[in-house]
């Protein structure tokens, strides 16, 4: 979503763009999602503060977090950096700018949806976050309301007969409460909506070739990167790569305090489908109507990217959602595996590269590349063409961590 959304408003601008990549458009991180645009997700996800929830995590109780042992030598310094971004005086600016970008997320989404005729994919309804325990309920319904005043958000709650017929088939007395976020738009093909971003990319006059980032070279003046199709040179080359933008940048003599989540879906057969997303907020998944079924997705898993796949969560997603609903087989005989880039200080990376001439990067959107990817791209391409930025990009620049 980044890479493509970031070619669109490229060419928009008149920029002459080549997409490169190694696989079709949507077939990565972008398509292994809960396909929601979140307007409301204006506080980024911060590392836990509680130590009895870190106490929690570290005995592998509960199902929002699992890690490889093995993966956590090379993990700690980055997490423990995303600890201590996460205190409350540093939290408070990286909610500020974050908020400031993601309140674009709808108009800039809205463009590419209306040109790429893909409102058909879309619904405009919001989504539930639920809670299995009364007490809990009740703490997030005070803070849902505290952020919707402050950020100028439409949220309702539900309970009881409300929350019945918001989730038809729904047991009973299983969910004591959900908080209606109403701003965010769900899609139910994530991959799909990428590929129509993609499609009308190339009606604009926009080309798409597959190659490997892991080719690119600073050629005199400007950049090259080998394609299929033999060489291709540009005067700029932008760094979209979400999960694999470490390994990039690495090779580029960049050491960005990066780090990934990974996380698994798989799609079930449902007699009565949906009406809305539902995050079941204390077993960690997020229950997502799709195109192919019920789209059960996980929360993090801190591991190698490259690490063999262990689905443990999402088979104890898939017990807890039966106590919940009805659910039948899995459609796909295997789960989903990708990875979300991230950064220790929650916010992506959008600008100029510290030291070389004509080379840009965007990644870094943790939960939010499906999200942000058009208004990142849209800053992004204000920046390379010399535009004033419709957002300030000083929170998001590469060399705010040149200091560290």
């Amino acid at each position: 979503m980044v890479g493509v959304s970031t070619a669109l408003a490229l060419r928009q601008r008149g920029h002459r763009v080549l997409l490169v990549d190694r696989k079709s458009p949507g077939r990565e991180t972008s398509y292994g999602n809960a396909g929601m645009i979140q307007r409301e997700a204006v506080m980024p996800y911060a590392f836990p503060r509680d130590w009895r929830a870190l106490w929690r995590v570290a005995l592998g109780q509960g199902n929002d977090v699992h890690y490889h042992l093995r993966a956590m030598p090379a993990l700690l310094p980055r997490l423990a950096r995303y600890w201590m971004n996460s205190a409350p005086k540093a939290y408070a600016p990286v909610a500020q700018a974050y908020s400031q970008l993601i309140a674009h997320c709808l108009s800039e989404h809205e463009a590419w949806i209306g040109a790429a005729d893909a409102g058909d994919l879309v619904q405009r309804q919001g989504w539930l976050q639920g809670y299995r325990t009364p007490a809990l309920f009740d703490a997030a319904r005070a803070q849902a309301q505290a952020v919707a005043q402050a950020h100028g958000l439409s949220v309702d709650m539900l309970e009881g007969p409300a929350l019945s017929a918001a989730l038809p088939g729904l047991r009973g007395g299983l969910l004591a409460g959900a908080v209606h976020w109403k701003d965010p738009w769900s899609v139910s093909d994530p991959g799909e909506l990428v590929e129509r971003y993609a499609a009308l990319f190339l009606r604009m006059g926009g080309q798409f070739k597959q190659g490997d980032a892991s080719t690119l070279r600073q050629d005199g003046n400007g950049w090259s990167v080998q394609t299929a199709d033999g060489r291709v040179e540009a005067q700029h080359a932008v760094l979209a790569l979400g999960p694999w933008a470490d390994a990039a940048t690495r090779a580029l003599g960049y050491r960005l305090p990066l780090f990934i989540k990974r996380g698994y879906h798989r799609h079930y057969a449902m007699d009565r489908p949906l009406r809305l997303p539902l995050l079941d907020t204390e077993q960690g998944v997020m229950l997502a109507p799709m195109k192919r079924g019920l789209r059960l997705t996980t929360g993090a898993e801190f591991a190698a990217l490259d690490a063999p796949a262990t689905p443990v969560q999402l088979a104890q997603a898939e017990r807890s959602t039966r106590q919940l609903f009805e659910l039948g087989a899995g459609v796909e005989p295997q789960p989903w595996l990708g990875a979300r880039p991230c950064t220790v200080d929650m916010k992506p990376v959008i600008g100029a590269a510290p030291r070389h001439a004509g080379l840009w990067f965007n990644f870094g959107h943790a939960h939010q590349g499906f999200t942000l990817g058009p208004a990142s791209g849209r800053l992004l391409a204000e920046l390379i063409g010399g535009e004033a930025p419709y957002v300030d990009p000083a929170p998001f620049s590469p060399r705010r961590f040149d200091a560290a």
